[in-house]
Parts: structure tokens; sequence; C-alpha cells
């Protein structure tokens, strides 16, 4: 370890500090660590016993993050990860400044870290990943990356890079054919959706899932022979994840409620069963993954003066029409909040592809954001009755909590938007702030 590495990771600590007590973003600390040693990740994390996982695709990354890492102690390892859900590579950099010493070394045997599609490309150049989970891909940001065949690629690239083992989605064509470019030697496995319950799933169907390529070709019996499988019960709030020959996890039921959580846990596990071959232990799992709580803002329940608030986090077409299909019928007050700010996507067009239909009954007491008046217009196209609009997002939850006070209330946001409502939340009900576990 170098003078340069160690100047970086003090540089990087400050920064740390100075940052917490300003409640200032999360990857400024990577920043300041990464201009001074551009090579601080490959020096801290590449010499790790048990290797570095990285987590990518369009939805799902910070749950399922979470929910592998819990799985991953579950087991006895010591696991670096990126909780905060900043996904570039600074954001990496910022939280490992938390656990590492001035000689950068990291008490961990395994890192499981969150990347964005794009930086993963970034993160892989200096260490190169040991196993890759892709979890999807679906119209996200087009501003940023142009079109869905671009992030496949930027994903196919980041399986190529990786060196020891590759776990992909069976259900989503772009994923599932990037199996033909895993390099000789690196093992495949797969988790997916059980066939046999592929029709009572109609919120999977409309979201961006593909169980067929392009040219029709439907996924090899072998691979779909080999994949972890998600078996929800009867009553929708329970699954089991079937491996093939045993070992099943379940029946299980989350902290997390929905399908998309169902899905992420089936991944989460599929990896883990993976990394961890023969020491795979399915009753630990099982009870590793009931004990995990939602992330910050992802399916999150907090208590606004005595009555239930839920944050669900929307993204894009897919994130949407899932959450939609998970939450949007029940009698409970709404508010949607929309921004158009950069970690958000500039480009809000895609509200044009949800079905809103769900939300009728009801109505939405509130939108707000930079794009209230937009999801406003959007909602009264689908014949969605909105209350009002307030795009200053402070004043919109004062409202909200005021005027919805007693009953249960979710706010359906965008990312900075949650960030920007969480906050709030914690300062007013005494809430952990984002970065902080509760559970630790």
């Amino acid at each position: 370890m170098g003078v340069r590495t160690t100047l970086a990771l003090a540089a990087g600590k400050g920064a740390r500090v100075l940052s917490r007590l300003r409640g200032g973003g999360s990857a400024l600390p990577g920043l300041v660590t990464e201009r001074i040693d551009p090579a601080v990740l490959r020096h801290t994390l590449g010499s790790l016993p048990r290797g570095v996982v990285v987590v990518s695709g369009t939805n799902g990354k910070t749950t399922t993050t979470k929910m592998l890492v819990a799985l991953l102690r579950a087991h006895g390892l010591r696991v670096f990860s990126n909780p905060t859900g900043s996904n570039f590579t600074r954001g990496v950099i910022s939280s490992m400044l938390g656990e590492v010493g001035l000689r950068g070394r990291l008490a961990a045997d395994v890192a499981v870290v969150e990347l964005d599609e794009a930086h993963a490309l970034h993160f892989s150049a200096q260490v190169p990943p040991t196993h890759a989970l892709l979890l999807n891909v679906a119209r996200d940001q087009l501003d940023r990356f142009a079109e869905i065949d671009h992030t496949a690629r930027l994903l196919t690239t980041l399986a190529e890079q990786t060196t020891e083992g590759v776990v992909l989605n069976a259900d989503d064509s772009f994923i599932s054919r990037i199996r033909s470019r895993v390099a000789t030697g690196v093992a495949v496995g797969w988790f997916g959706v059980d066939p046999s319950i592929a029709d009572r799933l109609p919120e999977l169907q409309e979201a961006d899932v593909r169980p067929e390529d392009e040219g029709g070709a439907v996924l090899g019996e072998q691979e779909r022979a080999s994949a972890a499988l998600l078996l929800p019960a009867e009553g929708g709030q329970d699954f089991t994840v079937r491996f093939p020959g045993g070992q099943d996890v379940g029946p299980v039921r989350l902290r997390q409620r929905g399908l998309a959580a169902m899905i992420n846990a089936t991944a989460a596990t599929a990896m883990a069963r993976h990394l961890l071959g023969e020491d795979f232990r399915a009753t630990d799992a099982g009870a590793a993954l009931a004990r995990v709580a939602p992330p910050f803002g992802r399916g999150e329940v907090v208590d606004a003066g005595g009555s239930p608030l839920e944050l669900v986090l929307v993204k894009n077409p897919a994130g949407f029409t899932v959450a939609l299909g998970t939450y949007g019928a029940e009698p409970v007050a709404t508010m949607v909040a929309i921004n158009d700010n950069y970690a958000d996507g500039r480009d809000v067009s895609w509200l044009y592809d949800v079905s809103f239909e769900s939300l009728r009954d009801r109505g939405v007491a509130l939108t707000s954001g930079v794009r209230g008046w937009d999801m406003a217009l959007r909602l009264r196209y689908d014949g969605v009755d909105v209350g009002d609009v307030e795009p200053d997002l402070d004043v919109a939850l004062d409202r909200f909590l005021r005027e919805a006070a007693g009953e249960p209330m979710r706010i359906f946001c965008t990312y900075t938007a949650m960030m920007h409502l969480r906050r709030r939340l914690a300062e007013r009900f005494g809430l952990a702030r984002f970065g902080e576990d509760p559970e630790a």
C-alpha cells in the first residue's frame, strides 16, 4: 500500500466527517479520495479472499444487494457493501471509507457492490469482479442510456470482464442472451419465475420481462432446469425459491411486499448459493431473507405521527407498473412526487408508458416535484382525479401529512424526490438517516 493511497484515504475520511456534519451527499468523500488515488479501489478491494460481487441491472439493485449481503452474513462471511444505494464508483469508495484503515485493509471476506450499469464498467476496469448478478434491462433514463440495447451492451461487457461466476435472469431475453458472451471457464447460474405461475402474474407481463428473445427462441431446457425459480403461494405473500435437486428455500414471507421483492430475493438467493456452493444452508437463507427490512424509500413504511406512510420508489415504466400492480388499488391516501434531476432522468415521457387506472377509485391527493404538473396531466388522461398540484416538496409533504392524518398514506416518488422526502421525514419523526442501518 503506497503513500498516495494512504493520503487519499486520510483525505476521504476527513471529507466524510465534514460531509456528514453538513448533511451532504454520500458520493463527495469518494470523489476526494478518487482524485488523489484513482486506483484506490484496486488497492483496497482487489485482494479480498472471497472476491467481489457486482449487482447491476435496471430495477431492483438496492434491494437485491441488501438481501444478498444478509444471506452471506447469515453464513458467517464478513461482507463489505455500499448500503446507501449510491451506485456510482465514488459512492462505493465513500461507503468503504467508514470501514477501511489508512493502510487500505478491509475487515471483509467478500465485497458485494451495487453499481449503475454505466459505472459498473468504470469499476470493473479497476477491480475485475469475481462474480456478477445481472437482474434485468428495462427502459430507464433514456436521456442517459439512449436506448435499451445500449444498456444491454453495458451489462454484456460487465459479464465478459467477470472472472469466476455470473448469475443471469432467465426471464429477460436481454440478460439471458449474455450467456454466449461469458468467458470460458466462468460458471453461469440462473434465476427466474416458475413457468407454472406466470399467468398469475399480470403485472410481470406488463413490465419489461421477455421470456423469449427477438428471434422467438425460448431459453434452453437445460438452462431453465438449472435455474433457481420463484414460486409464490396462492395467497401471494409467501414464496419458495426452488432449486434443482433440492435445498429449496422457503416458504418465506418478506418484510417488503410485492412481486418485485420476491424476484429480487430469488436473484439474491441464486447468487448466494452460487457463491457458497456446498456451504449454502437453505434454513439459514430463509430466516435471513425474512429479517431483511426494505431499503430506504423502497416500500419502506415509516411511522408518521401514528399513521403508516409508505415510500415507493419509481424510476421507469417497468418499476412503476409493478409498483401499481402491488399497491395501486389499496384504499390509502396517495401522493405522487416526480423530479427530473440527473439522477431521476431528464426525460419523463416514460410516464405515458404506464397505466394508472388502478388509482381511479381513490384518486391522488397531491402531485408534487419539478414535474408535478406533468404528472397531474398524465393522471387526468387516465381518468384519475387529482386533488391539487404543489411543486414544492416540503409544502406538499406538510399538506399531505396534515390532510391525510389518521389514515394510511403512500407516496410514489422518483429518486431525488424520495431522498428529499425521506430526509424531511427523518428530521420530523426521528427516523434513521440515509446511510445509517437501523438494524445494526
